[in-house]
Parts: structure tokens; sequence; C-alpha cells
């Protein structure tokens, strides 16, 4: 798919929204539990999104727009979302989120960006060049990888009670990223 970004904005707007119908009011049992050690829950998942929306998508697509390559974008610290959400309750980062990706989104819109702007490169500290297009239809595939291994993590805690018919759910024979 081209980089439309008409495409990539009607998808990051829809994420909170999925995020709270899937996840507001479950059982902590389903939104705290995780596939075994060093991965994510949903808790951490959404917690994750957050620290992004602050620190990376938009951070980053200023960068390029005003600096291009002269200024290398700064490191992601992956695990950043720690301190954040540390003591909240989910029902507080999905409105957290909610808040936030609207934020990003208003920025976005306020760069004004034309086609011919998605062209533009910047400079990421391991991938080397970029360009605007690319850092944003990965936020999307970024959106759509989480809310991936989100149903996966959740259907990971059912892996021993559906027992033959696991090896009819493709969810549970995935084997993507954890975190």
């Amino acid at each position: 798919m081209e980089h439309d970004l008409q495409h990539i904005t009607a998808l990051l707007e829809r994420t909170p929204a999925a995020l709270d119908s899937l996840l507001r009011g479950l059982p902590d049992a389903l939104t705290l539990a995780n596939e075994g050690e060093n991965t994510w829950s949903a808790f951490d998942v959404v917690a994750h999104l957050i620290h992004l929306e602050r620190t990376d998508w938009m951070p980053r697509a200023r960068v390029i727009v005003e600096h291009g390559e002269s200024q290398p974008f700064e490191p992601f610290d992956r695990m950043g979302y720690l301190r954040e959400s540390e003591g909240k309750l989910l029902e507080h980062l999905l409105d957290e989120f909610a808040g936030a990706r609207q934020e990003s989104l208003r920025q976005l819109r306020a760069l004004k960006l034309q086609p011919a702007d998605l062209a533009r490169r910047g400079l990421h500290p391991a991938l080397g060049t970029v360009t605007l297009g690319q850092l944003l239809a990965t936020w999307a595939a970024h959106d759509l990888t989480h809310l991936h291994q989100i149903a996966r993590v959740m259907a990971h805690q059912y892996r021993e009670a559906v027992g033959p018919w696991s090896a009819y759910l493709g969810v549970l024979q995935c084997a993507g990223h954890s975190s």
C-alpha cells in the first residue's frame, strides 16, 4: 500500500476505541496476564502505547519536518512505560491513551502534510535513513501489531482450557513477538 495519510490517520483514530472496547471492565486475570517471563500483558501494551505517543511518533515526525537527516532521532526506551504506568489502573491508562492519541493526531494534522512531504527523510539511530511516510506507516502497523499481540496474550490464557480445539485456533499457534 502506498503511503496514504488518510488511511493511516483513519486507522490511528480507531485504535483507542478498539482497545477500550476490548479491555475496559475485563478482570485483571485477563489484562495483567502475559505469556511468560519477559513478555507483556495487555496492561503493559497500553502503557507502552502511551509512552510512544509522548516520546516517539510525533517527536520523530517533527524532527524529520524541522531538521531532516541533520538531527538523528532520540533513541527509544522500550521499557520507559514501566515508570509511567506504575500504580495506575488499566481504565486510567485507556483514558490516558485516548487523550494522548487525540493530541498526537491534532499535532499531525497541524503539520498540514502534503503527499510530497512523505518522502522527507530523517535519521533513525539504528535503521539509518527513513522517510516520514515510512514512520507514519510504521505507526499504523505498530498499532495493529499490538492489537494482535493483546488478542494473542489473552487467548494464551485459554490454551489448556480449549483442549483439542487448540489445533484449529491460529491465535494459539502464533509465535509473533511478545513485547
